[in-house]
């Protein structure tokens, strides 16, 4: 939701900065810009989330390395209590950069996709990307999921890897973590489990696109009316 928010709040600054009219469509290099600028205001609200959830992942495995006092709850509160407890509320906040330098070339990259895929299909049926229909649109946007993983995954691996050593005390960088994972596991290490995140991603962005455009069109006509 905050995604596609900030991505209508950013298109217009996109035309703002760019000197186009207000209301005037935008290139698909353009919207993938706005998708890049509204992934930094998302992430403000992913981080917290995501750490809870890589810790609540990670908790039976650092518990059985003793890296966790046993029978310690795995719940999401006793994880918030926890970081609290320790780091107080900019804990929630380890690995903002990890998601942020992850978010920016990966949203250019899904509503770049997306947008592209959409144009590609409406030049080719000669008609406007509004009118492609479901099928095209569908799979313009699981185009674009695709596209968004291919491009984020091995960061996505290092920012996870970063918040799960945060639970242990460590502390370690963007860089540091990346090297060690190449050094120690190899660069397929950073791959790991692409495969079934491709096949789930295509469905279910093409679903969330279909809904967007669907509830855009409706909320426009609506307003229009």
């Amino acid at each position: 939701a905050v995604l596609f928010l900030s991505y209508g709040l950013c298109q217009d600054v996109v035309r703002l900065l760019t000197g186009t009219s207000k209301g005037a469509d935008l290139s698909d290099l353009q919207k993938a810009s706005a998708g890049s600028l509204a992934s930094i205001f998302s992430s403000m609200v992913l981080c917290p989330t995501e750490l809870v959830k890589c810790r609540l992942q990670a908790m039976h495995e650092m518990e059985a390395t003793g890296k966790v006092a046993r029978g310690q709850k795995s719940t999401v509160w006793s994880v918030v209590k926890m970081v609290l407890k320790t780091r107080g509320p900019l804990g929630f906040y380890e690995g903002l950069t990890s998601t942020i330098v992850r978010e920016i070339p990966g949203y250019f990259c899904f509503f770049g996709a997306y947008e592209l895929s959409r144009s590609t299909f409406a030049q080719h049926m000669g008609t406007d990307k509004d009118s492609i229909g479901i099928l095209p649109l569908m799979f313009s946007g699981g185009f674009g999921g695709a596209c968004l993983w291919l491009m984020v995954y091995p960061i996505d691996c290092v920012k996870s890897r970063i918040q799960v050593y945060s639970l242990a005390g460590r502390q370690e960088g963007f860089m540091k973590t990346f090297l060690g994972i190449a050094r120690n596991e190899g660069i397929t290490a950073l791959y790991s489990g692409l495969t079934p995140t491709m096949v789930r991603t295509f469905p279910a962005n093409g679903a969330l696109f279909l809904a967007y455009e669907f509830s855009r069109k409706f909320m426009m006509e609506t307003v229009g009316a």
